[in-house]
């Protein structure tokens, strides 16, 4: 528990794309580190290390070969843990924040900032790619949820849904493919939002499938009959989920419900939930929550939450019906003031 080097050392493995670099045919040292862009002498020390952790062979000196555990950090793994690692993208960056646990603690707020000088938000926005990269690891989240999120039978009786920090749009894509008869909204940054657009083009669903590009935190458009909030309201402290269902209340046609999709925790001793629970603390000063911390901010907003359902996925979903719909206001102050490029995603 207290050795640090493995998971650091994975990661830079991961960065480096040495397992994709090797398959390649870059497997003598020094073509493989001219590839990984990388000091040839500190590469095979690194190398010889995972060796011995047996993420890759040295059959003959100065020559390394790929194991089954190193294949896991190929682009072509169906896991994507290569680019949940990669140090020079969003998932790393999310690991490399731990740094700021401490301050977290002693001070209640996010620990990244501490870490990296501006909030994640921020920093997906810092350089070109990282957001696609987060959008693209959200869609492959989604595709652990989406075969039963689809199953569930409320879908029937919906007509329209609000995917709200919908991403690249991939979970209202499936949505709105599965169920003929809906017609969906997509509220994200501009950025996200114009991919969601390009991408319900592409499936065939423009005609069904609008976009509106903006942060959630400024409001949601009315009308909608389900307001989905997949994997959102964790990133965010109480306050600001609170606002968070309050505009979908708001927003919500009359009868009509928001929809809560998350891990939730499986109690005190989930071990699981309570690592994920100090990430979101340090990460946006985020927790997790389990069904009853929910209710009582849907409770808040003019919402009758439910005790949720489990998917295999280990998801839930907690149906949040409307009460008071569009007249609804939280009892809380209005949420602290959050960057043009956050997004809850």
């Amino acid at each position: 528990m207290l050795e640090m080097l493995p998971p650091f050392a994975l990661r830079v493995a991961a960065t480096l794309r040495l397992s994709d670099h090797i398959a390649a045919g870059y497997d003598r040292l020094p073509e493989l580190a001219r590839a990984a862009g990388a000091d040839p002498d500190a590469l095979g020390r690194l190398l010889r290390y995972l060796v011995l952790l047996n993420v890759y062979r040295e059959p003959e000196p100065g020559t390394f070969a790929v194991t089954p555990a190193g294949r896991m950090l190929s682009d072509a793994h169906p896991a994507s843990l290569r680019t949940w690692l990669d140090l020079d993208g969003p998932g790393g960056r999310m690991d490399l924040a731990l740094g700021g646990l401490l301050h977290a603690v002693r001070t209640g707020e996010p620990g990244f900032p501490a870490v990296f000088g501006h909030s994640f938000w921020d920093d997906l926005a810092e350089r070109p790619g990282r957001q696609q990269t987060f959008d693209s690891l959200m869609a492959g989240k989604s595709t652990r949820v989406i075969t039963d999120l689809v199953a569930e039978p409320g879908w029937a009786d919906a007509t329209h849904v609000v995917d709200v920090g919908g991403g690249n749009g991939s979970t209202l894509i499936a949505l709105l493919t599965a169920h003929p008869h809906l017609r969906g909204t997509l509220v994200d940054l501009p950025g996200p939002a114009e991919r969601a657009r390009a991408a319900a083009a592409e499936a065939g669903l423009s005609d069904r499938f609008s976009v509106v590009g903006g942060s959630f935190l400024d409001g949601v458009p009315e009308g909608g009959d389900v307001y989905l909030l997949f994997d959102i309201l964790h990133d965010w402290d109480d306050t600001t989920a609170r606002a968070i269902l309050g505009g979908c209340a708001r927003a919500c046609a009359p009868g009509g419900r928001v929809l809560v999709v998350e891990e939730l925790p499986a109690g005190p001793a989930d071990v699981v939930g309570a690592a994920m629970d100090l990430k979101m603390l340090t990460l946006f000063a985020g927790r997790q929550r389990d069904a009853g911390a929910l209710a009582g901010l849907a409770d808040e907003v003019g919402l009758r939450a439910d005790d949720g359902v489990r998917l295999r996925s280990g998801f839930s979903v907690v149906t949040c019906q409307t009460v008071l719909a569009r007249t609804a206001t939280p009892r809380t102050a209005t949420p602290r003031t959050v960057t043009a490029v956050e997004v809850a995603r």
